[in-house]
């Protein structure tokens, strides 16, 4: 039995070229044939670790941390509805939609990896974010996303006051900063190898290819 490539994906749930990222290689991977080749895991990255409870608008918080003009934040708005359209994902941005703190999400991520539900629960997520305008930090919401995906809702919720969990999901973190992820998506293949950003699926394909056949 030949060992499945493993492949590791770095991300947070409210980066949208993580889920344009995430969509290539998923339809590369269909292209090729090779599903059952293939064992993805999420690893957490919070892009805003210290976000308050409130959250913050969308386009502030773009301004501040990037420095990006509202025109700027426009065109790449647009570039991001027309990448996730291609795809068959909705971007759906407004003006009021906030950025939030995704911690306890990556906690859910963590728990649904044990069932293997984990890259369902990450697309549950990611869609009610994008597509929903949902507040992904809400304890309603991330309940709704655990049914959807057929978790045990109140199983996983009690998880979010375990400080031990919440303790390895920081290990974890640090982890792969540590290694040197500071961008998301970063994309591991067998821990070896990595490429970041959505890449085209072209792009894809080569890599899985050549690694497959090796």
């Amino acid at each position: 039995m030949k060992e499945k490539l493993k492949i590791d994906i770095v991300s947070d749930v409210v980066c949208p070229w993580c889920t344009i990222g995430y969509k290539r290689l998923e339809k590369a991977i269909l292209e090729l044939d090779i599903q059952d080749q293939i064992e993805i895991e999420w690893q957490p990255f919070e892009l805003n670790p210290n976000m308050p409870v409130e959250g913050q608008n969308v386009i502030e918080h773009i301004t501040e941390k990037y420095g990006s003009t509202a025109e700027e934040q426009k065109q790449s708005k647009l570039q991001m509805k027309e990448a996730g359209e291609e795809l068959g994902f909705t971007f759906d941005y407004f003006d009021e939609m906030r950025m939030v703190n995704t911690f306890d999400a990556h906690v859910l991520l963590e728990y649904a990896s044990s069932f293997g539900k984990q890259t369902e629960l990450k697309m549950c997520l990611t869609t009610a974010f994008f597509s929903e305008r949902k507040d992904v930090s809400k304890r309603e919401i991330l309940k709704q996303a655990l049914l959807d995906v057929g978790l045990n809702a109140e199983e996983g919720l009690a998880l979010l006051n375990n400080q031990e969990i919440r303790a390895q999901v920081r290990e974890k973190q640090e982890y792969w900063k540590n290694l040197g992820v500071n961008s998301v998506p970063t994309i591991v293949f067998n821990r070896k190898s990595a490429v970041t950003g959505a890449q085209p699926i072209g792009t894809f394909k080569q890599i899985l290819s050549e690694l497959i056949a090796e």
